[in-house]
């Protein structure tokens, strides 16, 4: 089986770069662009979005996201692109606004710019799209004809957004790693079409290395409204480390079982990277790693604000039923845990999941 390793284009991180999106489309050899925006991003920054645009005199229609990063959103946009009109998409704003613009992207055959406004997913790098159901419910992964043609990080506009929102990217990072070993051992073919590669794998190491060394203090810095080196550290490894780490290293049973809790009813307003960083310790569990790892993984958790229970998650009730549909979600046949070295049943997710809210609390 062939090794493939694959990442955006170009990936660019800099202070302003908001101002330049209208110089980079043009490099790309667009001219007319249609731009699909957060609402708060748009109403905050549109000066600064259409600055660029403007100075060049370049046309660009602006759509402000709305509902769920679903099949009927994407059809939508995609029925109302002017494609004659069009020559370039741009995703500005979080994790489902950029996702949505992707997938725009890969209906319509167009290029796309992606533009993430908070660090709180490593979707913004990836060729997939995470799509969900109208009303909130994990629907399936999209695979896409390619990476972003340009992922631009504007350091500025991230160092802003709500401190939880760089957590939560943090707690979504944390996962990279101890995935891609899994999958490594597994030899799991990743979402990039191949096996793992020493890159991939070096990439998700530098990610958890990056985060254990500086995420408490990039939080810090981030509450105080200090851009400092270590943000800019972690605003990379949540987007660009973990991004290639977890594409081309591969997705194992921390990604399965989020999937699985997004059908909890208890943990609907827990964000993705929250619920990513309990499975994670769920995962380790299952692999029965050392106890210093597992305690490693919980302490950090516990610094800069990830959950480490159910009750951390909002699962208050001791009722065993929905966390059985959690452990069979999680169980299902395109499921990720299915890459791990080992076989994995429901059973065995619903212990792990009891087991890691025993050693969190």
């Amino acid at each position: 089986m062939m090794q493939i390793i694959c990442s955006p284009t170009k990936y660019i991180q800099g202070h302003g770069e908001i101002r330049k999106l209208g110089d980079y489309c043009l490099q790309l050899g667009a001219t007319r662009a249609y731009a699909i925006i957060d609402p708060y991003i748009f109403s905050v920054y549109k000066k600064e979005i259409t600055y660029s645009f403007e100075m060049n005199e370049m046309p660009l229609v602006m759509c402000e996201f709305k509902g769920e990063c679903s099949r009927n959103q994407v059809n939508e946009i995609v029925a109302a692109l002017g494609l004659k009109d069009t020559e370039v998409i741009i995703g500005i704003g979080g994790g489902k606004t950029l996702d949505t613009a992707k997938a725009v992207s890969h209906m319509s055959n167009l290029p796309v710019v992606i533009v993430p406004t908070v660090a709180s997913t490593d979707a913004p790098c990836s060729a997939l799209s995470v799509l969900y159901t109208d009303e909130g419910d994990f629907d399936c992964y999209l695979p896409l004809k390619r990476n972003p043609d340009l992922v631009i990080v504007d350091v500025d506009i991230i160092a802003k957004a709500p401190a939880r929102l760089l957590v939560a990217g943090m707690g979504d990072a944390l996962s990279t790693f101890y995935e891609a070993k899994a999958c490594r051992e597994s030899g799991a073919i990743t979402h990039a079409g191949g096996t793992s590669t020493i890159a991939a794998l070096s990439l998700a190491r530098a990610c958890l290395d990056t985060l254990l060394a500086e995420g408490e203090t990039a939080l810090k810095d981030v509450k105080q409204g200090i851009t400092s080196p270590a943000v800019e550290h972690i605003i990379e490894a949540n987007i660009y480390l973990s991004g290639i780490g977890f594409e081309s290293g591969g997705l194992a049973a921390a990604h399965a079982i989020h999937n699985g809790l997004t059908l909890h009813e208890e943990c609907r307003n827990t964000l993705h990277g929250e619920k990513v960083a309990f499975a994670t310790i769920v995962q380790l569990v299952l692999e029965k790693a050392p106890y210093e790892e597992i305690d490693q993984v919980i302490g950090f958790c516990k610094k800069i604000g990830l959950p480490v229970t159910l009750n951390d998650l909002g699962i208050t009730s001791k009722d065993i039923d929905p966390l059985m549909m959690v452990a069979e979600a999680s169980c299902s046949e395109d499921s990720p845990i299915w890459n791990m070295p080992f076989e994995v049943q429901a059973v065995d997710v619903l212990e792990a999941i009891l087991a890691a809210d025993a050693r969190g609390q």
